[in-house]
């Protein structure tokens, strides 16, 4: 299992996604404290361990909170429900970020599904 108190330096991206950034690693803009526990980064490397029967676990849940989208993985609130399934993190994690942070781990989420990433 990951140290997820592990610090790792991802040189030169400053946490933004674009198209050539391959990394899974995405740098807070400011330190982020949840449950008594302080992060400046958030690893998603767990996408690549995912599969189809999860998205529909993740559209379930969302189905469940109310949500409609025709594109549900466009929208904010699942990438936090997929991103709290591959880190194992509460999805009270996500929802509670930054709104910079959290469209970084929408962005990133996104580009993932649709190959940019």
């Amino acid at each position: 299992m990951a140290d997820k108190n592990k610090v790792v330096n991802v040189e030169g991206s400053h946490g933004e996604v674009s198209g050539n950034d391959t990394s899974m690693i995405i740098k807070f803009s400011r330190k982020y404290t949840f449950e008594d526990r302080e992060y400046e980064e958030l690893d998603l490397s767990g996408l690549e361990n995912m599969s189809a029967t999860d998205m529909i676990a993740a559209n379930k849940i969302l189905e469940k909170s109310g949500s409609f989208s025709f594109l549900p993985e466009m929208s904010l609130e699942y990438a936090c429900i997929i991103s709290a399934r591959a880190t194992k993190i509460p999805v009270e994690f996500f929802k509670a970020l930054h709104p910079k942070d959290a469209i970084k781990v929408k962005n990133r989420v996104t580009s993932f599904f649709y190959g940019e990433g």
